[in-house]
């Protein structure tokens, strides 16, 4: 058998923890250890919840299990939390390996370095600070590769999202200051045909992997919700993404 490794999953924007157990199952059977936590705010309707806030719950999950020498995987919006992880604990970190996920300039939101159009979208549909992904956004830009009830059923599963966890600018400082000084090992795992991000000045790679220095590209097929459409390539994917 392979290495094993521990990993814990963090997932995106209107996801929770649950929505890894395919991949979580597919690596399990690997014999690694995976841990999937849910992120403060989402699916506890608690629309207040702070960026800061919901970093210090992945930081207690990661504490409370006394986590240490683990690959962090982060998904979509989760990139913001892995940076903010990272500049905490650098050293109980194996690898980070960030999937079609952000990585902010300092200073910088996720509204911020998204199309203009997905905040004015947020602006006028959300309900007290929350923020529902629509159905046919869901369908066109996110999951294109999967079969219609698949579409609906994964949708449905789905939680609203607190506006403050995408508005909110970091202060990532110290983040930049550790990949400059090549103290974090990273990988950047990019799905080639993810439109979640529009093609051109918004794609995710090389946008955000040249902010990484110098980490390794995996390359994998498929839309931003492979792990809906097919768990299993991903989760080979994230085990060569994070492997050493």
């Amino acid at each position: 058998m392979t290495d094993a490794y521990t990993f814990v999953l963090i997932h995106g924007a209107w996801h929770t923890g649950e929505h890894w157990a395919p991949i979580r199952a597919h690596l399990e059977a690997g014999g690694h250890t995976v841990h999937t936590p849910t992120i403060a705010g989402h699916g506890d309707g608690r629309a207040q919840t702070t960026h800061a806030e919901g970093v210090q719950s992945v930081l207690d999950y990661l504490d409370l299990h006394g986590l240490d020498d683990f690959i962090l995987v982060g998904h979509s919006f989760a990139g913001t939390v892995l940076t903010k992880v990272a500049e905490a604990i650098p050293d109980r970190i194996r690898r980070l390996v960030f999937w079609n996920a952000f990585v902010l300039a300092d200073g910088s939101s996720i509204n911020d370095e998204s199309p203009r159009s997905y905040g004015e979208l947020m602006q006028a549909t959300a309900v007290d600070g929350m923020f529902s992904m629509p159905l046919d956004l869901w369908r066109q830009a996110f999951i294109q590769d999967a079969e219609e009830d698949l579409v609906l059923r994964s949708h449905a599963t789905l939680v609203p999202e607190p506006l403050t966890m995408l508005e909110t600018r970091l202060d990532l400082t110290r983040f930049h200051q550790l990949i400059a000084e090549q103290r974090l090992r990273t990988s950047y795992l990019n799905a080639t045909e993810d439109l979640a991000m529009p093609p051109g000045e918004h794609a995710w790679h090389p946008r955000f992997s040249d902010r990484l220095g110098a980490p390794r590209i995996v390359m994998m097929s498929g839309s931003h919700e492979t792990m809906f459409s097919n768990p299993d390539h991903a989760a080979e994917k994230i085990l060569e993404a994070g492997r050493d």
